[in-house]
């Protein structure tokens, strides 16, 4: 009796497997069920109401939830109190053959006691499709960024138990780069391309975020590299994400 009642003392509850002779102790769940529903809906109003949309985030076809984009996952940091630590952990840097690889671990660590919250891991490298077209020697700093940024994602998603609102990085899954590289046909117009960088700077969004979007949805690292009907498609969403920024700011004021 007393030995029952330490174990509920200690939050032990007894378990017994198929043998008798043996008896195992598994921990009660310390957060309850309400607990967790909180924290839940506290980061889900969140990404609502701070989180940008094209910014922090992407949508992309054929994916229910969205993908939680650099800005967004250093956001996310900023508000849980993360501070972040990257350490390259394992490269490949060939320069007579041009092939760079690097693998990343980012650690989240929190600023008000200092212990690892969590880590992630990341890795890109330069015989990825979406570098296929550019000469090695000039990505090797985009390649290492690349895993970095991954890592970081990685890392988030844990920390911030976050992986029910926000899918991995869309361009780690080969669904979505085969999707993207469809649509074949001419080369984007002139004008097209100019219409993409006139919207682009009306918003005022940042050429990497813009760039990040562009590659995540079509699998092209330039806008050059975009068919006339991806850049149709392209320019479209960018007018939708305007009007909804303008809607969102009319309310703001309102």
């Amino acid at each position: 009796m007393k030995s029952g009642m330490h174990s509920k003392r200690n939050n032990i509850v007894p378990f017994s497997n198929n043998s008798e002779s043996e008896i195992v102790s598994l921990p009660n769940i310390v957060v309850s069920t309400i607990e967790s529903k909180r924290r839940v809906e506290e980061l889900q109003t969140f990404v609502d109401e701070v989180m940008v949309k094209g910014v922090d985030y992407g949508l992309v076809n054929g994916f229910s939830k969205p993908t939680l984009l650099k800005p967004g996952a250093e956001k996310l940091c900023d508000v849980f109190g993360f501070s972040k630590t990257a350490d390259v952990v394992n490269r490949i840097e060939q320069w007579d053959s041009g092939i760079f690889a690097y693998e990343v671990k980012m650690t989240l660590i929190r600023k008000d006691n200092g212990l690892v919250e969590a880590e992630g891991l990341g890795s890109c490298n330069s015989k990825e499709s979406s570098f296929q077209q550019q000469d090695p020697y000039t990505i090797v700093n985009t390649v290492l960024k690349m895993a970095k940024k991954r890592a970081l994602i990685d890392a988030v998603l844990s920390a911030t138990r976050s992986s029910g609102i926000f899918t991995q990085d869309i361009e780690d899954f080969s669904q979505a780069k085969t999707k993207a590289n469809k649509g074949g046909g001419e080369q984007a117009t002139k004008a097209q391309l100019q219409k993409i960088f006139s919207i682009v700077n009306e918003m005022d969004m940042p050429t990497d975020v813009a760039k990040e979007l562009m590659k995540l949805t079509f699998g092209v690292e330039r806008s050059t590299q975009l068919t006339k009907k991806q850049a149709s498609d392209f320019i479209q969403d960018l007018l939708m994400l305007k009007e909804v920024r303008t809607m969102d700011e009319q309310n703001h004021i309102d």
